[in-house]
Parts: C-alpha cells; sequence; structure tokens
C-alpha cells in the first residue's frame, strides 16, 4: 500500500472512536497499510514480571500506542492547518509533497 505519511507529521484521526483527535506520527508500517500515532488508539496491557538476556521486565500495567489504519487518518497542513489530501511532484529526481488546500510545500 502506497502511503504518503512519514514519521512526525501531524494527522487527525476522521473516523472511529476517537474522530477529531490530532498527534504527531511515530512509525509507518506501509506494508500493513497502519499507522502508529502518539496519543491515538492507546491499549493497557498487563505485564507479568520477565526474565530475558539478564534483565528483567518490570511487570504492571503498560500503556502503548497501538496501529491504526492509514485511511482514518488526513494530514493536518502545517501551514494553513487544514485538513488535506497530498499531492506529488517529481522534480529533479526527488519527490515533494504539497498540500492540495494552499500548494503549499509540506517537507521541512
Amino acid at each position: 500500500m502506497n502511503i504518503r505519511l512519514k514519521r512526525g507529521d501531524t494527522v487527525e484521526v476522521i473516523s472511529g472512536r476517537q474522530k477529531g483527535t490530532r498527534g504527531q506520527v511515530m512509525r509507518v508500517m506501509p506494508q500493513e497499510g497502519s499507522i502508529v500515532v502518539q496519543g491515538i488508539n492507546v491499549h493497557k496491557k498487563h505485564q507479568r514480571k520477565v526474565q530475558a538476556g539478564g534483565r528483567s521486565m518490570s511487570p504492571g500495567i503498560i500503556q502503548f500506542e497501538a496501529p491504526i489504519s492509514a485511511s482514518n487518518v488526513m494530514l493536518v497542513c502545517p501551514r494553513c492547518s487544514r485538513l488535506t489530501r497530498l499531492e506529488v511532484h517529481r522534480e529533479d529526481g526527488t519527490a515533494r509533497r504539497y498540500c492540495k488546500k494552499c500548494d503549499s510545500h509540506i517537507d521541512g
């Protein structure tokens, strides 16, 4: 699946239980078609004490961000701060991402 989002982009959830919340992309998994967003889809896991490789993992309740489908989020343009789709222009052998709403360059 072709995912045009990158790590560090700000996205907003457009469908599901957490619709309307914004967060930063922490990890992109193009093979699964999903991304991990900071503060979105937080799950709790009850971890028991584990010893592996001479280290011990502390027990307790661990909170972590689970992956969310990339189709359930939209990019927030850093210039106009509106939800937008991406447009890719290829110039001089490099791909540059542009906002379709304000036609500004997205990559820093």
